[in-house]
């Protein structure tokens, strides 16, 4: 691949395009009216690797998206939308696409689902484990208990943490790095320290959090694929929830002491 910037920026275009539903050519077509403004299907052909004959295809393709007009000259010629109307033309589409996919798995959820995964079970990538942490804080009703890293504190976290200590959640720190403790801190005024024996900085642990004393998760960090970065280190998880499952039984034991020791002394102040 050439590394002329303006051909990163084009291929990246297209990948972005094709994941979000275009099929090949016509990616490749709509990026190169972008740069070119109006132009024929032999313009087009000639800088975006699609045969003239697969351009008429790809620009129906488009036309039917809202993504190219078309002017009825001869020969024809094509016009893509501006990138800030395209932008807004697959926000909205794809937020339409998310709605119509809630309902209809709301429709379909079974009505006595539990609430108690029994086992135990496994997440893998520090995307994913994310969204389980920001989920599990987010529907804490009395405590949540936390304990990270500094490279796996995200701003959806302590943003869930926040929102949570505002709405009356007690949110608990165990003791972290310096730099860890100063960030909560600032984002979590209300969040309350406790010293915890768990001594992290020569492991690969990555975070730990119990929420409700119902719910728990822990993760490590690992050697990454790439696919999750920042590289070469990914996370990997596991969870449980209800008051009987043997993750959560564990280590509500091993964090109780410490915790009732921390609540006591919130109570005599």
């Amino acid at each position: 691949m050439s590394g002329d910037p303006s051909d990163q920026a084009r291929s990246t275009a297209v990948e972005q395009l094709k994941a979000l539903g275009l099929s090949t050519y016509a990616a490749r077509t709509f990026v190169a009216l972008v740069s070119l403004g109006e132009a024929t299907a032999q313009d087009v052909s000639e800088v975006a690797d699609v045969p003239r004959t697969r351009v008429y295809d790809a620009a129906e393709e488009l036309q039917q998206r809202g993504l190219v007009d078309v002017k009825r000259s001869s020969p024809k010629r094509y016009w893509a939308i501006s990138t800030e109307t395209t932008g807004r033309h697959f926000e909205q589409e794809y937020a339409h696409r998310v709605t119509a996919l809630t309902d209809a798995l709301d429709a379909i959820e079974t009505t006595d689902r539990t609430t108690e995964q029994r086992g135990v079970w496994t997440v893998t990538g520090r995307d994913t484990v994310t969204e389980r942490v920001v989920d599990f804080v987010s529907a804490a009703d009395e405590e949540v208990v936390y304990m990270t890293v500094e490279e796996l504190l995200t701003e959806e976290v302590t943003d869930s943490l926040s929102r949570a200590s505002e709405r009356g959640v007690s949110i608990r720190l165990a003791e972290m790095s310096e730099s860890t403790q100063d960030r909560f801190e600032r984002e979590v005024p209300g969040a309350q320290r406790f010293e915890s024996l768990w001594d992290w900085s020569e492991t690969p642990a990555g975070r730990l959090l119990t929420v409700d004393q119902e719910r728990t998760l822990v993760s490590v960090l690992v050697d990454g694929d790439g696919d999750h970065p920042p590289e070469p280190r990914d996370e990997t998880a596991i969870w449980g929830s209800g008051p009987s499952n043997s993750l959560v039984v564990v280590l509500k034991v091993m964090f109780t002491w410490q915790l009732d020791e921390s609540r006591g002394e919130d109570s005599v102040q």
